[in-house]
């Protein structure tokens, strides 16, 4: 973890945490306005308004100008990446490769092997604690829907899937929990089942809160490269 990075993020989250301050922020959102100006609209006495000012400068979400036609003037606006640090930022995972699990293997698991296949070239799998008897045929629709292939005929046993140096992201509550004593590195996605309404609508919303996730996690996702084989 990058502590001077959060330090940063803790001083800007606190500056923020101001009603006022929030409201000087959203004013300066597409335009630069006078000192004066943002005191008119917020309606705030002048030293209530350098206090709010010099607190957002010093932890850098605003900058001032100085007029070009009044020397004496200036106009305050949002300092360009201001915000850049403040959302979270994943860390770079190296696997070699990325295994989906769900109970039954037959719903959420299969949809998001599907979707990382398309958004990320590190090799992926999908099984089941309890594999069933078939994939559902509501998930092939709503993978179908997508413009995706699915590749996988039948639902697969965790337990021959996986191996050792296997990223595992459990896409169900309920296995999620047994999974806690697995050596492997292990990420959890909270995805309600489809099943439980069975409709193609409720199968198409679980595929588009899956996507959001593929799409956030992929780009962090690496894999290592393989080692050569010394000649004999």
């Amino acid at each position: 973890m990058n502590v001077e990075r959060s330090s940063s993020r803790v001083h800007k989250f606190a500056a923020l945490g101001d009603p006022v301050r929030l409201a000087i922020v959203d004013l300066l959102q597409d335009q630069d306005l006078s000192p004066d100006a943002v005191a008119t609209a917020l309606d705030l006495p002048s030293n209530l308004l350098a206090h709010h000012l010099k607190l957002l400068t010093e932890v850098g979400i605003i900058a001032r100008n100085r007029s070009q036609a009044d020397g004496r003037r200036t106009y305050l606006h949002l300092a360009l990446g201001a915000f850049a640090d403040l959302l979270p930022v994943a860390a770079q995972i190296s696997t070699p490769r990325v295994v989906f699990v769900c109970t039954e293997n037959s719903a959420r698991s299969v949809m998001a092997e599907a979707l990382w296949q398309q958004h990320s070239s590190a090799p992926v799998t999908s099984a089941g604690t309890d594999p069933a008897h078939r994939i559902n045929p509501r998930t092939r629709t709503a993978v179908r829907r997508a413009g995706l292939t699915l590749e996988q005929r039948e639902p697969r046993d965790l337990d021959e899937v996986l191996r050792p140096t296997d990223l595992i992201v459990s896409v169900c509550d309920a296995v999620n929990e047994k999974l806690t004593r697995r050596a492997n590195r292990h990420l959890h996605w909270s995805i309600t089942d489809p099943a439980l309404i069975g409709t193609d609508a409720a199968f198409s919303q679980t595929f588009g809160q899956i996507q959001e996730r593929v799409l956030a996690l992929a780009p962090h996702v690496i894999c290592p490269p393989r080692r050569r084989r010394k000649p004999k």
